[in-house]
């Protein structure tokens, strides 16, 4: 059921003067998160055992992944097992080797002083599960100092895993293997600046102090399973990038994206792809914070 519908428009390209383009595609209320603890959702992940399955991760308390069914209701919490939670701020689900996983992301740094930060990768659980076991853990470090991400993207395919950072002008783009084969601190890889996103002006950034508007600030990531398709998630709107056969993520990262227009969502952190990949759902910090669905059918 249908409980409030926003038009979305299309933006070609990657600056906020250029023409726009009016899409068919729309974004809906689908319904608000139950689980009181769970008030500063960080990372959005797709089930990939359940049709009607999605997990999420606060980004502080409990070491917890929350089950919730499509409509934001309560459908199983389950601990993860040995696992730090420092400043938890992203999450993807993937499948690798006929198995579906997540993976957490550990990488917030609002202060860049955390010399190495931590994934944690699971097999995915059953929402009536107490307790799940650790598969693999990646502590990793950035060559260029420490930085604040809170947007991470597996690419499974290829093994490899992105992170987005946040607080720099523009973000930069970092690759990681997804299964190192080592238990020791590794090095992201620096792919480049990420500059494909809109960039904030000279007045936008002399007013954040004042109006805490960073539209321009990156917040999610994800890719869609049949990997031809990402999107990312900032303060201010969805972009699309499509991925032609053969491309890397890397080119296909740097195209002008497709901007799909939220209208300014305080608190947007969190964004993923159905198991289909033809819509994107996104949630926001706060309790009981909505559980919006976005259709993809104009755009795929």
């Amino acid at each position: 059921m249908r409980l409030l519908v926003f038009a979305l428009l299309f933006l070609a390209g990657c600056t906020d003067s250029q023409t726009a383009q009016e899409g068919s595609s729309i974004i809906e209320f689908a319904g608000r998160l139950q689980y009181k603890p769970l008030d500063e959702a960080s990372g959005l992940a797709w089930s990939g055992q359940a049709d009607d399955l999605l997990w999420a991760v606060n980004d502080g308390g409990a070491a917890v992944v929350y089950g919730i069914g499509a409509d934001g209701s309560k459908r199983g919490k389950v601990g993860i097992h040995k696992a730090g939670h420092r400043d938890w701020e992203d999450m993807e689900a993937f499948t690798l080797g006929g198995k579906s996983y997540l993976l957490i992301a550990d990488i917030g740094d609002n202060d860049a002083e955390r010399k190495d930060v931590s994934l944690y990768i699971v097999e995915e659980p059953h929402p009536g599960e107490k307790e799940v076991d650790i598969g693999w853990r990646i502590d990793f470090s950035y060559p260029d100092g420490p930085r604040d991400a809170e947007a991470i993207a597996v690419d499974a395919d290829n093994e490899l895993i992105y992170v987005l950072s946040k607080r720099d002008i523009p973000a930069h783009l970092y690759s990681l293997p997804l299964r190192p084969g080592t238990n020791d601190t590794i090095t992201a890889q620096y792919v480049g600046l990420f500059n494909s996103l809109p960039q904030p002006t000279r007045a936008d950034v002399n007013a954040a102090p004042l109006t805490n508007d960073r539209h321009w600030q990156p917040t999610g990531m994800a890719i869609a399973p049949d990997g031809k398709a990402a999107l990312v998630l900032t303060y201010g709107a969805i972009y699309y990038y499509a991925r032609a056969p053969g491309e890397t993520w890397t080119d296909a990262l740097g195209h002008p994206p497709l901007r799909l227009v939220l209208r300014r969502l305080p608190g947007a952190e969190s964004i993923t792809f159905s198991s289909s990949g033809m819509q994107a759902w996104v949630t926001t910090e706060g309790r009981q914070a909505p559980l919006l669905r976005v259709d993809l059918e104009g755009v795929r």
